[in-house]
C-alpha cells in the first residue's frame, strides 16, 4: 500500500509539489485548495500525466473551502504551501498575521484527521510559520519541519556551478539559518567534487555568489512580476518527502525547533537535520567561526522578530 501526501495549498507551489510526488510514484496525493473546482481540475490534470509518466500512485483534488478536509484523513505527510503572496500597500506584519491564521486554520483541521503526520511547512515567512504550526498542532517538535535551506543551498549549488562551470552534481553547498535576506551561507562547508569553495574561487566572487543566494527569492519575484518561485521550491519538498518516505536518513538543512543546538533556544532556525521515518530524527551540530556563527545569531534574531509578533 502506497503512503499518503497532503499537499495543503494549490497554487503554483503546491500544484507543482503534487505533480512532482505523483510523478515520482512515491506516495498517493490529495491535493486541496480553497477554491472551489481548481484542486479538481489539477488533479486531473496529474492523473491522466501518469500514463504517460508511468505512475501508478493516485491523486485527488478537493476543496477545503467549507472547511471539510476529511479526504486528508490518515496522511502520512502533509506539505503546507497556502497563504497570502504580499500585495501592495501590505506590510510584513499584515502579511504574517494573514498567513498565520491560515495556517492556524489548515492545522487544526489536519490534526485531527491525521495525528500521526509529519507536517513541511512552506508557507511564508517561512520560520515563523513553522513555528507557529508546532505550538499548534502539539506534535512533538521532529514532526514539524521547515523547507527552506534544501532550496537556498540548491540555488548557491546552482550558483557555484555557473560560476566554475561544472556540474551541478559535483556541488555540494550549505545554507543555514532563517529563510530571509539573513540566511547564512557556509561557503567553508560548501564543496565541489569534494573540494571547499574558499580552495577553488576567489573571496570576492565567493562573495558575490553569497549575496545572490541571500537575494535569491526576491530575483525570481523581480523577473516574474507576479508570483513568485515554484519549481525550485517543490523540487526541495520533493527532496524532503523523499528522504521520510524512504527512511533515508538524509542530512538536509531543514527549519527544526532548537533548544539549545547553536546557541539557540525556543526557535524555528534552518540547521543540518537528518531526515529519516520520525521526520527530523537528529540535528546535527558542527563547528563554526567566530563570524558565521555571528551571522547565524543574526538570522535567528530576525526570526524571533516575527515570531514574537505572533506571540508563539
Amino acid at each position: 500500500m502506497r503512503r499518503k501526501v497532503t499537499v495543503v495549498g494549490g497554487g503554483f507551489v503546491g500544484s507543482t509539489t503534487a505533480q512532482r510526488i505523483v510523478d515520482s510514484g512515491l506516495a498517493d496525493v490529495v491535493l486541496t485548495d480553497i477554491l472551489e473546482g481548481s484542486p479538481a481540475g489539477k488533479a486531473l490534470d496529474m492523473l491522466e500525466s501518469a500514463a504517460v509518466t508511468r505512475s501508478d500512485a493516485s491523486v485527488k483534488g478537493v476543496s477545503t473551502g467549507g472547511g471539510d478536509y476529511k479526504e486528508t484523513a490518515n496522511s502520512d505527510l502533509v506539505v503546507i504551501t497556502a497563504g497570502f503572496p504580499r500585495k501592495p500597500g501590505m506590510s510584513r506584519d499584515d502579511l504574517l498575521r494573514a498567513n498565520y491564521d491560515v495556517v492556524k486554520g489548515v492545522v487544526e483541521a489536519i490534526v485531527k484527521l491525521s495525528p500521526n503526520a509529519i507536517l513541511i511547512v512552506v508557507t511564508n515567512p517561512l520560520d515563523a510559520m513553522a513555528q507557529a504550526a508546532y505550538k499548534i498542532s502539539g506534535f512533538s517538535k521532529n514532526r514539524v519541519i521547515g523547507m527552506a535551506g534544501v532550496l537556498d543551498s540548491a540555488r548557491m549549488s546552482t550558483f557555484v556551478a555557473q560560476e566554475l562551470n561544472v556540474s551541478v552534481e559535483n556541488v555540494h553547498s550549505f545554507v543555514l539559518g532563517g529563510h530571509g535576506d539573513d540566511m547564512t551561507p557556509l561557503p567553508r562547508y560548501s564543496t565541489v567534487a569534494g573540494i571547499p569553495l574558499p580552495d577553488l574561487l576567489p573571496k570576492e566572487r565567493i562573495d558575490a555568489i553569497v549575496e545572490r543566494t541571500r537575494k535569491g527569492g526576491i530575483e525570481i519575484v523581480n523577473l516574474l512580476k507576479t508570483g513568485s518561485a515554484y519549481y525550485a521550491p517543490s523540487a526541495a519538498v520533493l527532496d524532503m518527502v523523499e528522504a521520510i518516505l524512504k527512511d533515508k536518513k538524509k542530512i538536509l538543512p531543514c527549519a527544526v525547533y532548537l533548544e539549545g543546538e547553536y546557541g539557540i533556544n525556543g526557535l524555528f532556525v534552518g540547521v543540518p537535520v537528518k531526515l529519516g521515518a520520525r521526520g527530523a530524527e537528529e540535528i546535527i551540530q558542527i563547528k563554526l567561526t567566530p563570524e558565521e556563527n555571528k551571522e547565524l545569531q543574526k538570522s535567528a534574531a530576525s526570526v524571533r522578530e516575527l515570531v514574537s509578533v505572533l506571540g508563539v
